[in-house]
């Protein structure tokens, strides 16, 4: 990232919409007038708007509508957090990259972030569309010190963490459909994860959490075919939603999400935030298996993030893994 960039970039957002001077700018990051002017000339190229006014100084007005690497690092200075991150303005699929920079050696943990996908994933082998750019598509890498069956109810926890982040900071309600999709209220899907791992016997060699996060994009920016199922953070708020400064939080959210599954203390917020934003317990489902597929209502999960489920003829069963859909009574 554009070192200077982002530290030129905190001096605006932390003036919020006040002027700051080009000589205060230049004399606390030690570089010339001249230097600060081609800067931010060079910021204006990629979109970001600043008045001028020759007694006061410079305002930021507004900012890029899509993901700019020195923007997400102003955010993430001002909340103090420094992660090891990735930016890539075009990628296969982050949950890829990340792996191959596992295979590579890179020290973890360390997020990869993108622009745009041209083979997102999800589940199942299914794609996720990724085309844009004010969208999040994100990994985590980590080299975790944990026992294979701890990993169970890892992406059930991480997309019920994102929801109570969602939900504080925001205003935003999204619900979880068991296993990994977040919806909006109105059933459409805003994001999917999927979490990926190399096992040993006795411990989880590697794992990386994968985050698609719709927050952006509009009704008419999906496809012709998603348009009925697909939704975003935009189309569900009313705020005016930044996509660099909703990066940088949701980076520092479920790093802390991550930490906290690491120490075990996950356990105690687990089941409070699985009765706020489950959306699927009482109701009637079908789950699609690998042998038979099951029907019956949801009662709930288990400590392992397993789903249990109430068959017609009043059987329980629990469920660990399968897609579900939705049936009527």
């Amino acid at each position: 990232m554009a070192d200077l960039d982002s530290h030129l970039l905190r001096h605006f957002l932390d003036a919020r919409d006040q002027s700051v001077s080009g000589d205060r700018l230049a004399k606390e990051l030690g570089v010339s007038r001249v230097a600060i002017w081609n800067r931010l000339e060079r910021l204006r190229g990629a979109g970001f708007v600043f008045s001028a006014s020759t007694r006061k100084g410079y305002v930021l007005k507004s900012v890029p509508r899509e993901l700019y690497p020195a923007l997400i690092e102003a955010h993430l200075q001002r909340l103090n957090f420094q992660p090891k991150l990735e930016f890539l303005t075009e990628v296969d699929s982050t949950n890829s990259e990340a792996e191959r920079r596992l295979a590579a050696g890179q020290e973890a943990p360390f997020a990869v972030l993108a622009r745009l996908q041209n083979a997102g994933r999800g589940r199942l082998g299914r794609k996720w569309h990724s085309r844009h750019p004010g969208n999040l598509y994100l990994s985590l890498a980590f080299r975790p010190l944990i026992a294979p069956d701890r990993l169970k109810p890892f992406t059930l926890w991480m997309g019920l963490a994102l929801c109570a982040h969602l939900d504080k900071n925001l205003g935003i309600r999204l619900g979880l459909k068991w296993p990994n999709d977040l919806l909006a209220p109105d059933g459409r899907k805003v994001a999917g994860m999927l979490t990926e791992a190399r096992l040993d016997a006795d411990r989880v060699r590697e794992c990386v959490f994968g985050l698609g996060l719709n927050v952006t994009a509009q009704r008419e920016d999906f496809p012709e075919e998603l348009r009925q199922l697909a939704s975003s953070l935009a189309q569900v708020s009313s705020a005016n939603l930044e996509i660099n400064q909703i990066a940088a939080e949701i980076l520092q959210a479920l790093w802390s999400a991550w930490k906290d599954y690491e120490a075990g203390i996950w356990i105690k917020s687990f089941m409070p935030y699985w009765e706020r934003y489950d959306v699927l317990t009482g109701k009637f489902v079908k789950i699609g298996l690998l042998g038979e597929p099951k029907e019956g209502v949801v009662r709930g999960i288990n400590e392992e993030g397993s789903l249990i489920l109430q068959s017609p003829a009043g059987l329980t069963q629990v469920i660990s893994s399968g897609e579900v859909t939705l049936r009527k009574d």
